[in-house]
């Protein structure tokens, strides 16, 4: 299926590796031009070797470095039509395992206010040009909370109230805005937490493939995708049993 996004141009935050990397390199086979971000030039550096994809140093993690990363690649791609807002998980723990508040404050600068800092940056040009796709990867966490993760559990809920919000705000500028919530893919994130490629609770009898969730991210860029907004779209192979 063509997506109609040939000629496009988007930036995909923290993608030099994991569900990031996988959703640019699906959107850079649409035809799309893509600049991601990642902290370290090295490992920029090998993801980006024999791709067409843009490297840019940065770090999502605060508002400040978020927003720099969408101009930078607005600077270097001339303008930007799609935004994955993404950024790594805090550390895990359960309450009580964190006596330092200040954790939740870095947790959510980290997964909320990186993204609404992104799209307030990118969202001006898409409204002026009557096009835009924002898609947040956020967790399966926000509808079924993860034991051991109550951090990224806190701050995704908050960004899901944002985008959710935000989408009723912007669809008549014909601007979509959606959130993504994948489970277990087999990520180094995951790899690095206790249990975590375990699929016996997964009715599809497998973690999923980076290259699944990024399929699913390009088909909510797409142009078939112009009256999808507001959603929050389980990629789980059926791990959430709940009806809403």
């Amino acid at each position: 299926m063509d997506l109609g996004i040939a000629g496009r141009r988007a930036a995909v935050a923290a993608a030099s590796r994991g569900l990031g990397y996988a959703t640019a390199t699906a959107l850079a086979a649409e035809g799309v031009e893509v600049a991601i971000c990642g902290r370290d030039q090295s490992a920029l550096d090998t993801a980006v070797a024999g791709t067409q994809l843009v490297p840019i140093v940065a770090d999502v993690a605060t508002p400040d470095g978020a927003r720099a990363f969408v101009r930078a690649a607005r600077d270097a791609l001339g303008n930007i039509d799609i935004l994955v807002a993404n950024a790594g998980g805090p550390p895990a723990g359960r309450f009580a395992d964190i006596s330092d508040l200040d954790a939740y404050t870095r947790a959510f600068e980290l997964n909320c206010l990186s993204t609404i800092a992104m799209c307030a940056e990118a969202l001006p040009d898409m409204r002026t040009q009557r096009w835009g796709r924002i898609v947040a990867i956020t967790s399966l966490a926000v509808r079924q909370p993860a034991p051991h993760l109550i951090l990224s559990n806190t701050a995704r809920a908050g960004v899901t109230g944002f985008l959710k919000t935000l989408a009723q705000e912007v669809a008549s500028d014909c601007v979509t805005v959606n959130s993504l919530q994948p489970w277990l893919h087999d990520t180094e994130r995951l790899r690095s937490l206790p249990g975590g490629t375990d699929a016996s609770g997964i009715p599809a009898g497998t973690i999923g493939r980076p290259s699944d969730f990024g399929a699913i991210a390009a088909f909510v860029c797409s142009d078939q995708a112009r009256y999808l907004t507001g959603a929050a779209i389980q990629v789980d192979g059926g791990a959430y049993g709940g009806l809403q």
